[in-house]
């Protein structure tokens, strides 16, 4: 223990810490595993492009739209293998409907984020992506042994900073001229979630994805505490 008389941070026990794994995580709703290209890229492909909406979604990506499905393909086998971010297949109804990942991992500060996430647009606005958000804070609290889960955006993603609210996320600040990419400025916004907020965070959770209760807002949840 420091002997000192100024201020200092409260005492963190030691741990054990974990590295991310690629083992399946099955919810009721979803299953993550590892990318298949050549089994997800086919499933994927019709639904990332093609429409303004789905064009849509990758104005604020750093990658996409593809001109070619072996393009797309191509970019899945980019992550294949890749340990950070260490990507994710979004399984459900036994076909991929979207990729996320957990990336900027640092295991000795016991933090992670959670990021490159997107879906196709028939599961938007569904239980799949509140389930898959639950599945990665489960493990990466409860397994991983983090303190700390970030959620990063454009300043500018209305939807995405939405939905980091939405989920528990508290936000923490604007970081200005962060990151250029496709040619573009962007400012971030840092949203976080602490291993002590997430028991009541988890709560919520489950209570909006397997309750039956009708008409609650998971957001009115997570704010009113």
């Amino acid at each position: 223990m420091t002997q000192t008389d100024l201020p200092i941070g409260q005492d963190v026990p030691s741990c054990d810490i974990q590295p991310p794994h690629h083992e399946p995580q099955i919810g009721r709703y979803v299953t993550l595993r590892a990318v298949i290209p050549a089994v997800d890229g086919p499933n994927l492909y019709p639904g990332v492009q093609g429409s303004q909406d789905a064009d849509d979604q990758w104005v604020y990506m750093p990658y996409g739209p593809w001109q070619s499905e072996a393009d797309f393909t191509a970019f899945l086998e980019g992550m294949v293998g890749s340990q950070d971010p260490q990507f994710w297949a979004v399984i459900h109804n036994g076909a991929a409907v979207g990729v996320v990942s957990q990336l900027n991992i640092v295991p000795s500060m016991r933090r992670l984020e959670l990021g490159h996430i997107w879906y196709l647009q028939a599961v938007q606005q569904t239980k799949v992506n509140t389930e898959t958000i639950y599945l990665l804070l489960k493990d990466a609290f409860e397994r991983l042994n983090y303190r700390r889960v970030e959620w990063k955006c454009d300043h500018l993603n209305a939807r995405s900073r939405a939905a980091a609210l939405r989920l528990g996320f508290q936000f923490e600040g604007i970081f200005r001229q962060h990151i250029v990419y496709k040619d573009r400025n962007r400012d971030t916004a840092w949203f976080s979630m602490l291993d002590s907020e997430w028991p009541r965070i988890k709560a919520n959770m489950e209570r909006w994805l397997y309750g039956t209760e009708e008409g609650l807002s998971l957001r009115a949840l997570n704010a009113a505490a």
